[in-house]
C-alpha cells in the first residue's frame, strides 16, 4: 500500500483519466498520499476518492488535485503560487514539486498546526503556511502567477483576482448547490473567465477558527 508501485498505479490511472502533463504526474507520484490521512483509512489513500481529514474537511480525490494543478500549469512554469485551503497539506506538497515558491493559507488553526507538524520533518524549503482568511488571499506576498482554491466559493473573491500577477491564472470551484470549476486569467488589461468541470468541494469559509 505504501510502495512506489502503488503510487505508480495511481499515476497510470490518472493518465488514463486524461491527465497528460508529465511534470504533474511525476509530482503526484512523488508525494506519499497515505501520509496525509489518518492511519485508519490509509489503505484507501490511493483510491480516487475524497477522504475525511477531520475538522469537517476532506483531502480531494487524486484526479481532482491532478486536474486542477494541470490547468494551473498548462503552457508555463509555476513561479509563485498561492493555495487557499491548506487542509492536510497534500496538494501543497504536490505544488511544491512544481513551483519555485508556494504559499498556503488555512482558516482552521488546529488543522494548520497538525499539518505543519506533519510536513516539518520533510524539510520542504519552498513551502510557507499562514493562518488566514482565504477570501482575502495573502496580500503581503502578492502578486501570484497562480492561485488555486481547494474549497467552493459562492462567487469569485475579488481579492484573489486583484492578487494575480500579469498573465496570472486562478483555478477555483464556484457555486453553492451546483459547483463548477472556474479558471480566471489576467491577460493584458482583461480578466477572462472559463467555466469548466462540475465538482464537489466543501464550502470556502472566511471566519478564522
Amino acid at each position: 500500500m505504501t510502495s512506489e508501485r502503488t503510487r505508480a498505479r495511481m499515476v497510470e490511472r490518472l493518465r488514463s483519466q486524461g491527465v497528460h502533463n508529465e511534470a504533474v504526474l511525476a509530482a503526484m507520484g512523488a508525494v506519499p498520499r497515505h501520509l496525509f490521512v489518518d492511519e485508519a483509512i490509509s489503505s484507501r489513500a490511493y483510491e480516487d476518492l475524497a477522504l475525511p481529514i477531520g475538522f469537517g474537511q476532506t483531502i480531494s480525490a487524486p484526479f481532482t488535485v491532478a486536474r486542477m494543478v494541470e490547468l494551473l500549469c498548462a503552457g508555463r512554469s509555476l513561479l509563485k503560487v498561492l493555495e487557499v485551503g491548506t487542509g492536510c497539506g497534500y496538494q501543497a506538497m504536490v505544488l511544491a514539486h512544481l513551483a519555485q515558491e508556494v504559499y498556503s493559507v488555512e482558516r482552521i488553526g488546529a488543522l494548520l498546526e497538525k499539518t505543519r507538524a506533519r510536513i516539518w520533518p520533510m524539510r520542504v524549503r519552498n513551502l510557507r503556511f499562514k493562518h488566514a482568511d482565504g477570501f482575502l488571499g495573502l496580500g503581503e506576498a502578492a502578486p501570484f502567477d497562480a492561485i488555486i482554491v481547494a474549497a467552493a466559493a459562492p462567487q469569485i473573491p475579488q481579492a484573489l483576482i486583484d492578487q494575480l500577477a500579469p498573465e496570472g491564472r486562478l483555478i477555483l470551484p464556484v457555486g453553492v448547490q451546483k459547483q463548477r470549476l472556474v479558471m480566471v486569467e489576467r491577460r493584458g488589461g482583461e480578466i477572462l473567465e472559463s467555466v469548466l468541470d462540475p465538482v464537489n468541494f466543501v464550502p470556502l469559509l472566511g471566519k478564522l477558527d
